[in-house]
């Protein structure tokens, strides 16, 4: 049988051999001609191996060699036949050209011709590289597709009503006879057309927007919904609308998203600097208006965000969009406070009661010893949870002014306090007119910082 590991060196062995495939017996001189040419192991008589491979030992089985050749053995599976065959197929099905689907062996009687052939290194698809070159992103593994899970269950969804409009019936025909009344339809439409000017002023680089408060229940989330579809509405880049609360967080709910995948939290395993932003969007979830979410959960308990992750995910990610809206967890979690130092601009969301306003006034005390800007690029938003707030607007608005930042307010509307999926067609209009305001607001803010 042939020698595996010096398939070459048999192949000329059986040209020299026999030019027509055949090998002879060898007789008694042959055999004592073998022996003599042992003691050469370099020459390239007939009947040797070529120059450079192992020597061997006697032709002729039986026959010893002599004392001036080395005595390294070949193995038995080099030995030479002692009778007459055909050259087996076997002898040149280890040749690497063979194996990888060269012409099929030869007939009994044709030599192929002995030119070794290298191995080389499999080549590339030219498909692929082309594609790798376009694109300079070479897919990575990456932790299995988790399952797609409903953001409310359908039991629960079912159970909710019919969402109302914003603004009642009387005071829709109230509002109608005061325009009609104050003939102020130029004005509305200038002050429209500023505040839609103010949201659409270009961007160098990606903006973030934080949005915060003291405590649950003071319309944060309801806020940052606000916040992402306005951008969205008026704004032709696209934007971006971040959960950086994983307690359960409510923001795909109000965003009227129905099923969920990919997390803040798996998306930071996931995403590499050379990704494309067709690559990133398909982890997001898709909204109207060019806008896109990533959720902090999957309404799961348990699920954690913590600070390595939020940067991780937001300096990958904000360079693919004109404004990112972060709706980040309470105060004063280590969260909360790596996104309020490191964004353009904040949010900072208050009930207006007495409650709300003395604990936001203390927050901002806190946020006057941290850099200047953070104070000086901050929006306070008093919202009303009742139809009447519990505190005097007016004032409250001078008192928090008085510590460097802007108070806007947003009213109370029906639809927000339903709870359910934010449809701005059912907004009263004083609601729609604020969400704008403070939106070309806090956008102008965060020019101002680089």
């Amino acid at each position: 049988m042939p020698n595996g590991n010096n398939w070459q060196g048999d192949v000329l062995r059986d040209l020299r051999g026999s030019g027509t495939g055949e090998t002879t017996p060898p007789g008694p001189e042959q055999a004592s001609r073998a022996g003599a040419g042992s003691t050469h192991a370099n020459t390239t008589t007939t009947g040797t191996v070529p120059t450079g491979t192992a020597p061997t030992g006697s032709a002729h089985p039986g026959t010893a060699p002599t004392d001036a050749a080395p005595t390294h053995a070949r193995p038995a599976a080099d030995a030479r036949p002692a009778v007459d065959a055909p050259p087996a197929p076997a002898t040149y099905a280890r040749s690497p050209a063979r194996q990888k689907g060269a012409a099929p062996s030869p007939s009994a009687g044709a030599v192929p011709d002995p030119v070794p052939v290298p191995q080389a290194a499999p080549a590339q698809s030219p498909l692929s590289h082309a594609q790798n070159q376009a694109t300079r992103y070479v897919p990575q593994p990456h932790p299995p597709t988790p399952e797609s899970r409903p953001a409310v269950e359908k039991a629960l969804a079912a159970a909710g009503r019919k969402p109302r409009r914003g603004e009642p019936l009387l005071g829709r025909a109230l509002r109608a006879v005061r325009r009609t009344v104050a003939s102020s339809a130029a004005a509305e439409v200038a002050s429209a057309a500023r505040t839609a000017q103010a949201l659409q002023q270009p961007v160098t680089t990606g903006r973030q927007i934080v949005v915060t408060s003291i405590r649950g229940g003071a319309g944060k989330t309801t806020v940052a919904a606000l916040l992402g579809t306005t951008y969205a509405h008026y704004r032709q880049d696209p934007v971006l609308v971040l959960e950086a609360d994983p307690a359960l967080g409510t923001l795909p709910l109000r965003l009227g998203v129905e099923s969920l995948r990919w997390t803040a939290g798996d998306l930071a395993r996931i995403v590499q600097p050379q990704m494309s932003l067709l690559d990133v969007t398909g982890y997001l979830v898709q909204l109207p208006d060019n806008a896109w979410l990533l959720p902090g959960s999957r309404g799961q308990v348990g699920a954690m965000l913590d600070t390595p992750t939020y940067e991780k995910v937001m300096v990958s990610l904000r360079r693919y969009f004109g404004v990112t809206v972060v709706d980040c967890e309470t105060l004063p979690a280590e969260v909360a406070r790596t996104a309020l130092s490191a964004a353009q601009a904040r949010v900072v969301v208050a009930p207006a009661t007495l409650e709300g306003v003395a604990s936001t006034h203390s927050v901002l005390r806190w946020m006057a010893t941290l850099p200047p800007h953070v104070v000086a690029n901050t929006v306070v938003v008093l919202t009303e949870p009742m139809p009447y707030a519990g505190v005097d607007t007016g004032r409250v608005t001078e008192e928090l002014e008085q510590l460097g930042v802007r108070v806007q307010h947003l009213p109370h509307d029906r639809h927000l306090a339903g709870g359910g999926a934010i449809r701005t067609e059912l907004l009263a209009r004083s609601t729609r007119e604020a969400a704008t305001r403070i939106a070309a607001d806090v956008l102008q803010l965060s020019q101002s910082r680089r």
